[in-house]
């Protein structure tokens, strides 16, 4: 399985992002250590933004209907990127 994805990706000139674990014995090199310290960075901080929205009640709504439901999860994601932007202000980060 992990096979026939690895070379259909590589066909479709994407690459395989999932990180590198080091076997009993045998630690992994500095490359793989680079390599999956890449790939945690992007991790972490896609993961953080979901953990944030899921703390502000997840994609479980109050409403009936696609477009008051659309709606509501539009606020969230907007009130999520004013809370970040609040906090990167009050670090003296500047996004403008």
């Amino acid at each position: 399985m992990d096979k026939e994805r690895e070379t259909r990706l590589k066909a479709t000139v994407l690459r395989v992002h999932i990180q590198r674990k080091a076997a009993k014995g045998k630690p992994l090199s500095a490359c793989q250590k680079r390599r999956n310290t890449r790939i945690a960075k992007t991790r972490a901080r896609v993961e953080h933004v979901f953990a944030s929205l899921e703390q502000m009640g997840g994609k479980g709504l109050r409403c009936i209907g696609l477009d008051r439901a659309t709606l509501q999860l539009n606020f969230k994601a907007a009130t999520y990127n004013l809370r970040r932007l609040c906090s990167l202000k009050t670090c003296c980060i500047f996004a403008f």
